[in-house]
């Protein structure tokens, strides 16, 4: 089932890359879940396969990143990543509460709007208590809202008086998934795009340090953590080590291709069995709230970066 999944969700990108797999696969899964496609069995055995795939795909998604890049962004521009990264997860979780929504799908939305997306939430997914139609809802919300980016903040930069590089250190910033990054980034020229994908990835970097925090509170407080073992998830500590091991340089460009090959299959995997396991009565019962926290948490975050922006020009 996963592999089904996986593998038309990646032929599809591959024949419109403009369309992301990761939404495309959990969309998938969930619709043949919710026809009756997927028996029982399956649906139990791909759940517990799906967890796993999670964990493998964060860990290989570490060898995308460098201690180099956070050198190259500076130390004007890495305080606004910072703070955009922890202005939009606290103020998306204090929005998340005065909307009554739960604690781990705020935390999930926090996550995935003020980090990168469908990949932070599958590693937050593996740290909190949240079931499979909180994933669903948060991972939708982001792949909305950075759609919406790939067509509205360009439509911004003029009006704003952005140059092409502050405009992608802006994009870099405010805008969730690495390839809606590429393809806001990309209409305002290479200048803007090589700006968008350094703050990018520096922003991916501070995953590690967010699900470790996360999991360290959820031991002390109300939201029960998957696994009690250890305070820092073995995962994370992979996604470290991947790192390390990207910033030496020893890892040559083709073994890091089919790393980043095996991460988009074991991530777009996993996605499809998380939509397999969702139920759509359940996920329409979570109402309109969720949607009205995306679209504030979408403006605090343009909003923030914006300014870091200006702040740093």
């Amino acid at each position: 089932m996963l592999g089904l999944g996986a593998g038309a969700a990646l032929a599809v990108h591959r024949a419109f890359p403009s369309i992301p797999p990761f939404p495309l696969a959990l969309a998938l899964g969930l619709v043949a879940a919710n026809l009756g496609l997927v028996s029982g069995s399956t649906l139990a055995a791909g759940r517990v396969l799906a967890n796993q795939l999670l964990r493998i795909g964060i860990v290989l998604l570490g060898f995308e990143l460098a201690a180099g890049d956070v050198v190259e962004l500076g130390a004007a521009r890495l305080a606004v990543v910072v703070a955009v990264v922890v202005v939009t997860f606290a103020g998306t979780r204090w929005l998340g509460r005065m909307l009554g929504l739960s604690s781990s799908l705020s935390l999930l939305i926090a996550a995935g709007f003020s980090i990168c997306g469908a990949s932070a939430i599958a590693a937050l997914r593996n740290v909190v208590d949240a079931d499979e139609e909180e994933v669903t809802a948060a991972i939708g919300l982001v792949t909305l809202c950075g759609t919406l980016a790939i067509f509205v903040l360009p439509l911004l930069q003029i009006p704003l008086g952005l140059s092409d590089e502050a405009f992608g250190s802006w994009s870099g910033a405010s805008v969730h998934d690495v390839a809606q990054v590429v393809a806001t980034a990309s209409t305002a020229g290479p200048a803007a795009l090589a700006a968008a994908v350094v703050v990018k990835l520096t922003r991916v970097l501070l995953l590690a340090p967010l699900v470790a925090g996360v999991s360290f509170a959820a031991a002390r407080r109300s939201i029960r953590p998957r696994r009690l073992v250890s305070p820092v998830p073995l995962f994370v500590i992979g996604f470290l080590a991947a790192i390390a091991l990207r910033t030496t340089g020893i890892v040559p460009q083709a073994a890091l291709d089919v790393l980043g090959d095996a991460k988009t299959l074991a991530l777009t995997a996993a996605l499809a069995g998380i939509g397999a396991g969702t139920d759509l009565r359940k996920l329409g019962r979570l109402g309109s709230r969720p949607l009205v926290l995306g679209l504030l948490s979408w403006a605090l975050v343009a909003s923030v970066a914006y300014a870091g922006v200006l702040l740093t020009e």
